[in-house]
């Protein structure tokens, strides 16, 4: 069955790269059946990137990105190869287009980089209609598995598309937000706190994507806001095996949730889902080591209107240098937007990354362990300065 209700968090994302004039964006063109991207025999039509939302047969929504030629050597073409970067950085599958000059140097390098990266991609060589693929061709082709199109005429575009189809399915394990930490039909309560940042009409991605996990186990979910919390555990004849609570509360709500009672975070839950655990655990930990000057980046996932209340912006940089006790600097990064020298920050916080492709905030981890820069997520930084960080990470924890 189809899932036609994915958020952009959730859609497997197929960027399109190569040179110029290889053709990507007719192929975009030419799988999707639409003309989303514009072509044309110029080289360096497409400057930004085009995507298309698109349902693949048995796999369900996923994105399409066509990018910018990577051989641009045009005044902005370092931007542009830049930004065709940070799209590879957050994909599930690269197609890698050979136009009709054939595979380069260059083309060759980042194939075998891709393969010790152990990244998901398929050679794509277009314009066989034409095109005599010689012998170095067929080599890459039976190296790398891959496929042989012409997007003009469609030869090999179904082809195409069951490669795709087998090299997301290979990679569509998902990881449980918190239904393996689940006894089936043991109750959870999820706290949610209404703020001035919620959205009116629904609640705030985490929570939904929670609830939706819990639902599905299946378990009796229970939402209420803070203050009726305690009303509502008294009324249970069987005491929830969960709490879930939004972070901007936890203080209050460790209070209320007696010890036998699993108590955790939105935001913990996402550490698990998305990242590297036990890194981001090691992360808050170095709160402790914090010195005035001490400079810190704060990732956001989604760009918002800035409030004054905000979460990333305003709370943790208030709650820090309370707890530090120390004169501390801040950097803000927003969406795709990462730095690739971190060298400056003694420690990145992240936030818990609900719109954002785990492949994207692994690769951000991967950076910041690199270059030793310790890293750790929202709802953990906010547990460990409300002093309840070993009560709601426990849990987890070899999970």
């Amino acid at each position: 069955m189809i899932e036609t209700n994915k958020h952009r968090g959730q859609k497997p994302i197929i960027c399109l790269i190569g040179n110029r004039n290889a053709g990507k964006s007719t192929l975009i063109n030419a799988i999707v059946g639409e003309e989303v991207a514009i072509t044309s025999d110029i080289k360096g039509t497409t400057t930004d990137p085009v995507t298309k939302s698109y349902e693949l047969k048995s796999v369900g929504p996923v994105v399409f990105c066509d990018t910018a030629g990577i051989d641009d050597d045009s005044a902005l073409g370092q931007k542009r190869i830049s930004a065709t970067e940070k799209i590879v950085s957050r994909s599930d599958l690269i197609l890698f287009v050979i136009g009709k000059d054939g595979l380069d140097n260059n083309g060759s390098w980042l194939l075998r980089n891709y393969q010790m990266q152990n990244l998901n991609f398929i050679p794509v060589f277009n314009f066989s209609d034409i095109t005599e693929i010689n012998q170095i061709d067929n080599t890459t082709k039976r190296l790398y598995d891959g496929v042989c199109v012409s997007a003009k005429t469609g030869l090999g575009i179904e082809e195409l598309k069951q490669k795709i189809i087998l090299k997301l399915s290979a990679n569509a394990t998902e990881r449980p937000l918190v239904s393996d930490l689940l006894c089936p039909k043991s109750s959870v309560v999820l706290v949610s706190k209404i703020d001035s940042s919620a959205p009116k009409t629904n609640l705030i991605m985490p929570q939904a994507q929670v609830l939706r996990e819990v639902l599905n186990k299946p378990c009796p979910a229970i939402i209420v806001q803070p203050e009726q919390l305690k009303q509502t555990l008294k009324s249970q004849v069987i005491p929830p095996q969960m709490v879930i609570t939004d972070s901007q509360v936890i203080n209050e709500v460790a209070q209320i949730v007696p010890q036998d009672i699993t108590l955790t975070t939105f935001s913990i839950l996402f550490a698990r889902n998305k990242g590297n655990f036990t890194q981001l655990l090691d992360g808050v930990r170095m709160l402790k080591t914090l010195k005035d000057k001490s400079k810190i980046l704060i990732v956001e996932g989604c760009s918002h209107h800035i409030s004054c209340d905000d979460i990333g912006r305003v709370k943790i940089p208030n709650m820090l240098k309370k707890y530090t006790q120390k004169e501390l600097e801040f950097d803000f990064c927003v969406g795709h937007d990462f730095p690739e020298d971190l060298s400056p920050y003694s420690l990145v916080i992240h936030c818990g990354g609900c719109v954002l492709r785990r492949r994207e905030i692994m690769y951000r981890l991967d950076k910041c362990a690199s270059q030793n820069i310790p890293v750790t997520n929202y709802g953990m930084v906010i547990a460990c300065t409300q002093g309840v960080l070993e009560r709601t990470a426990e849990p987890l924890i070899d999970q």
